[in-house]
């Protein structure tokens, strides 16, 4: 036998009238709802008569038993005060507009339906075999599922509630989430999801079925009832605008929108004045794409990509090696390091893959980034596609390189780049810089700032912070200035206790907010950690991961990590 399932039509009468359609089309025997009647859209008493006339079969959702009985609340299970008050909103409308017919017949519904259907012990439940709102989500442990699944025994176990739809099998039960019609599956689609399960002689088949409606008209009964556009704005896009707290890690890091923008603690706010520039995210606008902020409308959510939480900037290591061998470097570069370098090929696919993947900003570094034999030529796509900033410690801007940057610069005005050369200075004599850098490493980088400030690129100047520096800091500013660099361009960072350095900041990812950085061994979290030896913790994906699939694991590692003490991590940026 064939049978259809779904969950959760919300007030949406155009999505149960083609679920009956279609689930007939595909031979369905028996159709089935799991409850959750309304909820989110507008005309709720308009699908009693389709439930009726179709002979569909219903079991209660906590929605249902709360309108049945006139509860002040919809006993969703929400537990951030945000999400139940966009519930609160939804819930009023649906209590006010149905029928007390209708609510009386939802009152008479069962709450779980079980039965054998060709031989196969079908269980049928609202949240879960555990309470009729819990949340059984696909990201659950193992042993959460096994839990839920034990506690029925049944062949099949058919649950809703959770919005999104999944089947997997759990010992000897195929559990089967079968989504829910009434909106979207916060997958960018305006389709909803029901279920086909074929039962034939005690075995299970199930398969999640997209379902195409008129979601024009649910959005105009939407708005004609007076429902808030944050509601419509779903049914028109498929990405959830509410009720997101709620979201586990995996299942939030899928979607557009993370955040509540009023959720988010004022206190936490990336500095001016932190020594590494604004970190406020920046539209980017040219011919070839438009980048907005994400945080500049009135939406009430927020993407946490391009937020100040997780900057839309893209960090690529060019190469590993390098001419110094700094003591404190916190990706172990060296002249004796694993080049790891990546092939001019790889590089322009990667800069046309950021562009693409909604990236603002490029920051090029190493190791040092001169030592690539192709650092002009990847500075020039570079440059040509988004603002890049070029790592570099200003000591090899000489001959074919300082040929090659003066023919860059010389494009610059013609082509539209936007290049930044940024290096560094770590005292304002020989005596404090080379104590970490190496003798003769202060002269040749301040005769390479000015030969920067020669070709019309003023770079900016970064120092790391030690014991031993922290009273040359204004030394440096003056020497700087005298050089002629703008006092802007100037900023102090702190010493990480990574890579070759066993003293300074601890940062992991659970305690700085993440930028995406791409090496020749993939995706990692942050430029700090970027060498996966000394920072195997912060690595992401190996190499060839999609940036886009990179941004979603920063964003589910991001969640897991807030949601474990419910604090934001702060900002530790390697340039300004």
């Amino acid at each position: 036998m064939r049978i259809a399932v779904c969950g959760g039509p919300y007030g949406n009468p155009y999505a149960l009238r083609s679920f009956v359609d279609d689930a007939r089309a595909r031979g369905a025997e028996r159709l089935f709802c799991l409850g959750d009647l309304g909820g989110f859209g507008a005309d709720v008493d308009a699908l009693w008569p389709i439930l009726t006339d179709n002979g569909i079969e219903c079991v209660a959702g906590n929605y249902d038993v709360a309108i049945a009985r006139g509860d002040a609340d919809c006993g969703c299970g929400y537990r951030d005060p945000k999400d139940n008050e966009y519930a609160q909103i939804v819930y009023d409308h649906t209590l006010a507009a149905t029928g007390r017919d209708f609510a009386a017949w939802m009152g008479r519904l069962p709450t779980e339906h079980r039965e054998t259907i060709a031989g196969v012990d079908v269980h049928m439940v609202h949240g879960s075999t555990l309470a009729l709102n819990d949340f059984w989500w696909e990201s659950l442990p193992e042993e959460e599922h096994r839990l839920r699944a034990e506690a029925s025994g049944a062949d099949v176990v058919l649950c809703t509630h959770s919005g999104l739809p999944w089947q997997r099998r759990i010992g000897d039960t195929l559990a089967v989430n079968v989504g829910v019609i009434g909106k979207p599956a916060n997958d960018g689609r305006q389709e909803v999801r029901y279920a086909v399960l074929d039962l034939i002689d005690g075995h299970a088949a199930a398969e999640l079925v997209p379902l195409a409606y008129d979601w024009q008209a649910q959005a105009r009964s939407m708005r004609a009832a007076g429902l808030p556009d944050v509601f419509v704005e779903t049914i028109e896009t498929g990405w959830w605008t509410t009720c997101l707290e709620v979201l586990p890690p995996r299942e939030r890091s899928r979607g557009r929108y993370h955040l509540y923008r009023s959720t988010l603690p004022s206190g936490f706010r990336p500095a001016d004045d932190d020594g590494w520039g604004d970190a406020t995210p920046r539209a980017v606008q040219d011919d070839r794409q438009v980048v907005p902020p994400a945080v500049e409308d009135d939406r009430p959510v927020v993407p946490l990509f391009g937020s100040p939480y997780f900057p839309s900037r893209l960090w690529i290591y060019t190469n590993f090696h390098c001419n110094l061998a700094c003591d404190y470097c916190a990706v172990a570069s060296s002249p004796g390091a694993a080049a790891r370098s990546l092939s001019v090929g790889a590089f322009r696919a990667l800069v046309d893959e950021a562009v693409t993947a909604g990236f603002s900003e490029l920051y090029l570094t190493g190791g040092e980034p001169f030592l690539h034999p192709d650092i002009v030529r990847l500075l020039d796509h570079a440059s040509a596609r988004l603002p890049t900033v070029v790592m570099t410690n200003a000591m090899l801007l000489r001959g074919r390189r300082a040929a090659g940057l003066a023919e860059l610069v010389g494009l610059a005005g013609l082509a539209g780049r936007r290049l930044t050369v940024q290096t560094s200075l770590d005292g304002a004599t020989a005596a404090t810089h080379d104590r970490h850098r190496g003798t003769g490493s202060w002269k040749r980088a301040v005769d390479g700032i000015g030969h920067l400030i020669d070709l019309g690129l003023p770079p900016r100047v970064a120092l790391t912070e030690t014991p031993e520096n922290t009273h040359d800091i204004p030394a440096v500013a003056a020497l700087l200035a005298e050089l002629g660099l703008p006092a802007g361009h100037f900023a102090v960072r702190p010493l990480l206790r990574r890579g070759f350095s066993a003293t300074g900041v601890e940062i992991g990812e659970d305690s700085t907010i993440p930028e995406l950085t791409v090496t020749a061994d993939g995706l990692h979290w942050h430029p700090a950690g970027a060498d996966r030896a000394t920072s195997p913790d912060m690595h992401l994906a190996p190499a060839g991961t999609p940036l886009v699939l990179g941004r979603q694991l920063v964003t589910e590692r991001f969640f897991a990590a807030r949601l474990t003490d419910g604090s934001l991590p702060r900002p530790v940026h390697c340039a300004m």
